[in-house]
């Protein structure tokens, strides 16, 4: 600040004095407003707020110690120097225990006047300084307390809101983290764990040295680091819980300083792969069903077959047992072998096709021909719905859209759909295979009608649900439609039924052309 903009307010009953005092201090180029009392130099203090007050100590009304009270009452920065005689000495002195910043006496020379004002300006601007630089140093504190606190507060919420369980301990083993997950998976409160128990408790018998022993070894993810490892956690009901669980070892420098754990549960997911695999079982149990229907009837197909091959086999044997051939012996050798080629091509045929259904092979999508798919399985299943007395029509459109699926799969679905029409027609009857695209819906349809029993209207509701069946007792699980609709519905496609009780019944697959 330069002295230009240095205001100076000179208080004193003497105008002389106020008039030498301002030509000194405006040549000094300070700018300089005076007041004849105390009264009134407070109102300019009001009005121009100096940054220096020079005040008499004995004036009329008010005194020059109540003018320095009343002035850093308001504003407490400014500098006040108090202007005495000699014998006002205990008066400057108790001035400047009020913290006036000098104090000088009468008559007053310009030497005392500027050393004064030079000791009053470096106090205003050390003080305004140093206010300055609190008032930034609490700002940063705050900032950062701030700061701080928000950071606290999300790594807070990100350990209270995370799915995985964490538990983190010091280097003597006890728990001083415990989140919101661990206290659901467990059935402990924090207020229990935290600070009362080690990490070890959490383990089931044995668990706890096997885990140490992972941490600290090079395996799951490094010395110090454990990544994915299986355990088991017990929880306060004493219930066994397969965890997954990934730690390190937290270091202080090079000093141990505890170590923080993430659970994850796994009974969801072992539950779930349960479910998995139960589904797959039923699955293959329902194609084992189907299979043995199939196997039974074909027995007789092969039968036919191979009892020909049999008589013709018997037949050259005795020819060979006459002695040296004859041509005409042998034209009938190669018609026999001919005839014996075709029989037992046909069975291998037969039986390549059973051991195809039989198979559990993986699951795999790929792009399949629906008319190809239909015509093995009316190939499968030919035979039994002759035997029963069943018409086959068969209508495949030409050029349809493959469809992206798992082939044994469709076909276990297409397979059982024809049996259950073959056990709606004991009687006989007409089956009807049928093929179709639906260009504005992007579908490929298929379509199996009977003209079987029918399906009461009210159990058309549950007959895609697991157990659910219409059949005599010993005729069957009910596990065959409700394959038929999980693996439609796991190629996004969609099962319906229309049926009426004595008239048959249509089932419609919908599958999206070109992918799942």
């Amino acid at each position: 600040m330069s002295q230009q903009e240095w205001k100076v307010l000179i208080i004193d009953d003497d105008p002389s004095i106020r008039r030498v005092m301002t030509i000194s201090m405006e040549d000094a180029g300070f700018r300089v407003f005076s007041a004849p009392d105390g009264e009134t130099g407070i109102e300019v203090c009001r009005k121009e707020s100096p940054h220096i007050v020079i005040t008499d100590i004995r004036m009329p009304g008010i005194d020059g110690i109540e003018v320095l009270k009343r002035i850093k009452e308001m504003e407490a920065d400014t500098e006040v120097i108090v202007a005495t005689a000699f014998s006002e000495i205990d008066f400057a002195v108790k001035a400047l225990q009020l913290d006036a910043s000098d104090f000088i006496t009468k008559p007053i020379g310009d030497e005392a006047l500027m050393v004064a004002l030079r000791r009053a300006t470096q106090r205003y601007t050390t003080r305004r300084e140093l206010r300055d630089y609190t008032a930034l140093i609490e700002e940063r504190w705050m900032e950062t307390a701030e700061e701080l606190a928000k950071t606290f507060h999300f790594q807070e919420m990100l350990i209270e809101s995370s799915i995985d369980g964490i538990v983190a301990c010091d280097k003597s083993g006890k728990v001083i983290v415990f989140n919101k997950s661990m206290e659901d998976m467990l059935g402990y409160t924090k207020k229990e764990f935290i600070r009362t128990k080690s990490l070890d408790e959490l383990f089931s018998e044995g668990e706890a040295d096997r885990f140490r022993n992972k941490l600290f070894s090079e395996e799951f993810g490094g010395r110090n680091r454990l990544f994915l490892f299986e355990t088991t956690l017990v929880s306060r009901a004493e219930v066994k819980i397969p965890c997954q669980v990934s730690a390190t070892v937290m270091f202080d420098g090079e000093e141990e300083a505890g170590i923080v754990v993430f659970f994850r549960d796994q009974r969801e997911i072992r539950k779930l792969a349960q479910q998995v695999a139960d589904q797959a079982r039923l699955l293959h149990q329902d194609k084992m069903i189907s299979l043995g229907k199939l196997a039974a009837s074909v027995v007789h197909e092969i039968n036919n077959p191979i009892s020909g091959i049999l008589n013709y086999t018997r037949l050259m044997l005795k020819i060979l047992a006459k002695g040296v051939l004859q041509q005409d012996s042998i034209s009938r050798f190669q018609n026999y072998l001919s005839l014996m080629e075709g029989e037992l091509s046909r069975c291998s045929k037969i039986v390549s096709n059973l051991l195809a259904f039989s198979r559990m092979p993986r699951v795999e999508f790929v792009q399949i021909d629906i008319n190809e798919l239909l015509k093995r399985c009316i190939a499968l299943s030919e035979h039994k719905l002759t035997l029963q007395n069943i018409r086959i029509e068969v209508c495949l459109q030409e050029r349809l859209p493959t469809v992206l699926g798992d082939f044994n799969q469709l076909q276990q679905c297409v397979i059982n759909l024809i049996f259950n029409a073959i056990d709606a027609m004991p009687e006989g009857g007409l089956l009807q295979v049928k093929s179709s695209f639906d260009l504005r819906r992007n579908w490929v349809e298929i379509q199996v009608r009977d003209t079987g029993c029918g399906i009461a209207v009210e159990d058309q509701p549950y007959i895609f649900d697991p157990f659910f069946t219409t059949k005599k007792e010993g005729k069957g699980l009910g596990l065959g439609l409700s394959t038929v609709y999980g693996i439609v519905d796991r190629h996004k496609g969609t099962i319906s039924v229309v049926s009426e009780v004595g008239r048959g019944s249509n089932f419609m697959i919908r599958l999206p052309a070109g992918r799942v």
